[in-house]
């Protein structure tokens, strides 16, 4: 294994010093089981949210930027203003980066995977590295982080890994593909994931008993998956179609793309109600497809997202707070979309910018970006966005965090993800 450098989150890569990597202790036996006997929740399930976010994209030249982005009134003319201000570049990988999340509530944690077969993780808040992980023996293929205290992960290894993000150890790696894995989807519900791979089989797991629950042959490489917003729905991506499927496994309809499609993502309306379709193409554009809510009635492009001169690689979503203005109608939240592209840009486009009555049979609407940040040429391959600082998620006393909440959402997390963990037999089979 190539040596790796242990870097801070600067501008500069000259500051990194060499360290021993954290190399993780053997596979623990342990599953994942919901556990909450006795005890009722009253903790609410809703959360503040921030006017300030941070955007971090990798790139195939091994760079790993870092963009701190905020919302501002003008007050001007009483419209709301984005802006992108750069906070750090370096190389983070010996390969190109291919993967990267940021965990959710806070942003405290980044991992970043890469085609050196590791996964560094970053405390976001300090700017710092914590270590690499090296379970995987193949190109970490994505990321994702379904709470603050996990960390599930996808290799060209074939396998799944579930890591704790408490002491990043590896509580499950799920095998059953025969070959590359190349996307994987956790459910809203965080109880079962779906992956794809390059042996042309979609496969379900359970993540609270660990192991495969169903699979089925696609007779085509899946390349992207994604669960719906509601969790009633996915889609399966490859080449230039989408194959949309009910949650039992049954395909509902499929959508012939215009372009070869690189990245696919759900997303709910600003304005109005219904599910929207994100797809990022060869053809420069994100489109909006409309998700009609009777099975019947096929998905429509109703607008498009522009600004890019090149492919769409990636497009991350992320619920924001609006600061308050003096218009009667005016929005208290919105969704902005974060797109990289081969271009080498990165662009910010807000949501809100879709009207509620935009619906199949309107013309299609073009929306241009907010803000956008230029890399100078770097071929960017991958984003995720964090919450900003600001967000709260417990009471305060004089404005500040009260000792002891951060422990307490933790707890809570483990309760359901493995805090109380029990033994069982390894599960290979899918």
């Amino acid at each position: 294994m190539t040596s790796i450098k242990r870097a801070r989150l600067a501008n500069s890569p000259k500051e990194n010093k060499k360290v021993q990597v954290v190399q993780l202790p053997p596979q623990s036996d342990h599953l994942l089981v919901s556990s909450t006997k006795g005890k009722q929740k009253t903790k609410q399930s809703t959360k503040l949210l921030s006017t300030c976010f941070k955007i971090v994209a990798g790139s195939y030249e091994r760079l790993l930027y870092g963009l701190d982005g905020s919302v501002s009134l003008n007050e001007t003319n009483d419209s709301y203003k984005f802006e992108l201000r750069p906070t750090f570049l370096f190389p983070a990988h010996v390969s190109c980066i291919k993967a990267v999340a940021a965990s959710p509530n806070g942003g405290k944690w980044l991992a970043t995977g890469s085609a050196d077969e590791v996964i560094k993780v970053w405390d976001l808040h300090r700017k710092k590295e914590i270590g690499g992980l090296m379970h995987h023996e193949g190109s970490i293929t994505q990321l994702h982080f379904p709470s603050r205290s996990h960390l599930l992960s996808a290799s060209e290894d074939g396998t799944l890994c579930l890591f704790r993000a408490r002491d990043w150890v590896v509580l499950r790696a799920l095998k059953g593909h025969k070959g590359r894995v190349n996307s994987m989807a956790v459910h809203p519900s965080n109880k079962v994931a779906l992956s794809v791979g390059n042996d042309n089989t979609l496969r379900m797991w359970d993540l609270m008993r660990g192991k495969g629950s169903a699979s089925t042959k696609l007779g085509k490489e899946g390349e992207v998956v994604r669960w719906s917003t509601t969790g009633s729905s996915f889609v399966v991506q490859s080449h230039n179609t989408i194959d949309i499927f009910t949650v039992d496994m049954v395909l509902r309809h499929t959508i012939t793309h215009p372009s070869r499609i690189h990245t696919v993502r759900f997303s709910n309306r600003v304005n109005g109600s219904g599910e929207l379709l994100l797809v990022g193409a060869e053809d420069k554009k994100l489109s909006i497809y409309d998700m009609p809510d009777g099975p019947e009635k096929m998905p429509v492009v109703i607008a498009e997202i522009i600004g890019h001169s090149n492919r769409i690689k990636a497009v991350e979503s992320l619920p924001l707070a609006l600061p308050r203005s003096t218009k009667a109608n005016a929005l208290l939240s919105t969704i902005i979309l974060c797109t990289v592209s081969s271009d080498g840009k990165i662009h910010l486009y807000d949501l809100a910018l879709l009207p509620a009555d935009q619906k199949a049979g309107s013309e299609v609407l073009q929306i241009s970006p907010v803000a956008e940040y230029d890399t100078k040429g770097t071929r960017l391959t991958c984003v995720t966005i964090a919450d900003g600082e600001a967000l709260e998620h417990a009471q305060s006393v004089n404005g500040k965090r009260k000792r002891g909440d951060e422990d307490s959402e933790q707890e809570d997390e483990d309760e359901g993800w493995g805090g109380h963990e029990r033994e069982a037999e390894h599960d290979e089979s899918g």
